[in-house]
């Protein structure tokens, strides 16, 4: 089977199911394991490089105001590739190409490629989307067995946490403006021990104001810029306490967003874990 992946978590579900070998095409953002950078890029963002989080928050917003998409699919890639298989998602248009993109092109190129998208937006049907991935791929069993592994990891965070006082913590999705979490990060939160103030779990992330973080009373801040790693979180992470918007006496941890909290993988249970670290050292 030839597969293209146009979704950087499914891009490590099917290396993690032991499909990495079918992958033939993948986004630019595609970086882990790091053997997905060996395979074709066939998507690329419109968003220019070496923005700052204001400036991509507003060249975002234009663009979807103008009804513009935010990623390049390169069709002459594509239809070289001669893919089985196009993963694809539903979730975000500011997180990876619209499905109705792609069908568009696959129409186009007259490519009878099966398009299969993947749309979680809980913890749970994070872990049905590597089921329905691996079983796409004829990993069925390799899947039931990552998320069998995954579940486990995650009961013993609940074990080892059970019964302990649960921080108040505050999650930052973006910086520039400030976005509350959504989708499976309050989860998260709760998995690791503590209470999630700001967003909702299962909808979207939000835009708020600072006063809004002030007024949920955190005792930890996560800074998880989404698309940003450790290092990038890290930095917004000084320049929000330099510039003084976050409550005095909070503990800000910054993480790795890209890999570990924003995209709907089996590295979720890694940023659980990590937090569970920090809530109940």
């Amino acid at each position: 089977m030839r597969v293209v992946s146009l979704v950087p978590s499914a891009t490590e579900i099917l290396f993690a199911v032991g499909a990495g070998e079918d992958v033939v095409g993948v986004t630019f953002e595609c970086d882990h394991p790091p053997q997905a950078r060996g395979r074709r890029v066939v998507s690329t963002s419109s968003v220019p490089p070496g923005l700052s989080p204001a400036q991509i928050d507003a060249a975002v917003a234009a663009a979807l105001r103008r009804g513009e998409d935010l990623y390049r699919l390169d069709a002459g890639a594509l239809t070289g590739l001669d893919a089985d298989l196009v993963v694809t998602q539903d979730l975000c248009a500011v997180c990876a190409l619209d499905v109705t993109t792609v069908d568009d092109a696959l129409r186009h190129l007259g490519c009878s490629a099966q398009v299969l998208t993947v749309d979680p937006h809980t913890l749970e049907e994070v872990l049905a989307s590597v089921v329905t991935i691996g079983a796409a791929v004829g990993r069925e069993a390799q899947a039931r067995a990552l998320v069998d592994a995954c579940r486990s990891r995650l009961d013993a965070v609940s074990r080892r946490v059970a019964g302990r006082d649960r921080p108040r913590v505050a999650v930052l999705e973006w910086t520039d403006p400030p976005y509350a979490p959504g989708h499976w990060i309050p989860e998260m939160v709760a998995l690791a021990g503590g209470e999630s103030v700001l967003g909702t779990a299962g909808e979207r992330s939000g835009r708020i104001e600072w006063s809004a973080l002030h007024a949920s009373r955190p005792d930890v801040v996560v800074v998880a810029p989404c698309g940003y790693d450790r290092e990038g979180a890290a930095e917004q992470a000084r320049g929000l306490v330099e510039a003084g918007v976050l409550p005095a006496d909070v503990l800000v941890h910054p993480v790795d967003a890209d890999g570990l909290w924003a995209r709907p993988g089996p590295r979720l249970v890694d940023g659980v874990e990590e937090l569970a670290g920090v809530l109940h050292p």
